[in-house]
């Protein structure tokens, strides 16, 4: 095994849950030329990563079709031993198919999947995790044992942070891309008051995000928070996490960026629920969520912009002592 591609063009978290191939495919074949396609916006991921030859972007924004044929073209050159794609949909699935690999492997709910060399079953009611369904795709060329997702954020990445690690500290992340796995903002400003001023407090995301948590701020009697929308980078940011006192993430992307950093986390799901398979990796990992059931949770796999039932309870019935319980328990 010579050369082997990896392709994973979903969201952030996907990417990051797909490093754990890069991690065991290296350490079964450590003379490998081991390239990863992605879609665009999630290429500064993987900067600099060691095992990595190549990261081939797919611009889905400008051409799409027009950057797949110009992949698909890249692909073919490289006469790849082995493509592995995780992901699910169709264009993909042709670009595999066509890619002239020796070898491909991928999952059966890709329309073209039947022209894959071998393929799988993608189950999320199994209650596996995501990263034990990829490693699925790999486990005849290496082992039964999944490797953990991991990223590398550069010696400037960590430098960039260091003046933020000056005292005991927490980071949050009170967005999400979907509404209903998002913690309201109301019940962040209730956790930041009953923290006080134990710990400095860093708000993460993106510069969309930047909004979202001003207005959090700004109701908040708690002078310690400092809102870091946009100006970290993703390694940055999970180079921050990594010496959290504890990382308080939605389901959502910074949990995974926590994971592959084995950063400290307490991860809250509202709508959707760990069993999908998407729960925190890292040593020291919680999950808090609604502590009786709810008739209409999980309502969805990804969540939705608003809550389809109005109410919102698998979020708004979290208690903020759940929470505070999760950092007494890493503190302990």
């Amino acid at each position: 095994m010579k050369k082997i591609l990896i392709i994973q063009t979903a969201f952030l978290g996907d990417v990051v849950l797909a490093t754990g191939l890069v991690e065991k495919m290296h350490a079964h074949y450590p003379d490998a030329q081991l390239d990863f396609l992605l879609r665009k916006g999630n290429e500064s991921l993987l900067k600099g990563h060691p095992l990595l030859r190549q990261v081939l972007v797919w611009n889905k924004q400008e051409g799409k079709y027009k950057s797949l044929l110009q992949l698909l073209k890249q692909v073919r050159q490289e006469r790849y031993d082995l493509v592995v794609n995780l992901q699910r949909f169709g264009a993909t699935g042709i670009l595999t198919a066509l890619s002239g690999a020796r070898e491909t492997v991928g999952f059966d709910k890709n329309p073209f999947s039947r022209f894959f060399t071998r393929r799988y079953t993608h189950d999320v009611n199994s209650g596996t995790h995501e990263v034990e369904r990829n490693h699925l795709l790999i486990a005849s060329l290496t082992d039964e044992q999944p490797a953990k997702p991991r990223l590398y954020p550069s010696p400037e990445d960590f430098a960039r942070v260091q003046p933020l690690k000056q005292e005991p500290f927490i980071c949050m992340a009170p967005t999400s891309v979907w509404f209903t796995k998002q913690y309201p903002p109301e019940q962040w400003v209730e956790l930041l008051d009953q923290l006080g001023d134990r710990y400095k407090v860093y708000l993460l995301g993106a510069p969309a995000d930047k909004a979202h948590c001003d207005e959090i701020i700004s109701k908040t009697k708690n002078q310690q928070v400092e809102n870091l929308c946009g100006q970290l980078n993703l390694l940055q940011s999970a180079a921050l996490m990594r010496d959290a006192v504890l990382n308080y993430v939605n389901d959502s992307g910074p949990m995974h960026l926590a994971s592959a950093l084995d950063a400290p986390t307490c991860a809250i799901f509202c709508s959707t629920v760990p069993s999908f398979g998407f729960g925190p990796l890292a040593s020291f990992s919680a999950v808090v969520e609604r502590e009786e059931p709810l008739y209409c949770r999980p309502c969805g796999l990804h969540g939705y912009k608003s809550c389809p039932e109005g109410h919102f309870k698998c979020a708004k019935d979290i208690r903020t002592g759940q929470l505070l319980e999760v950092l007494a328990s890493c503190t302990a």
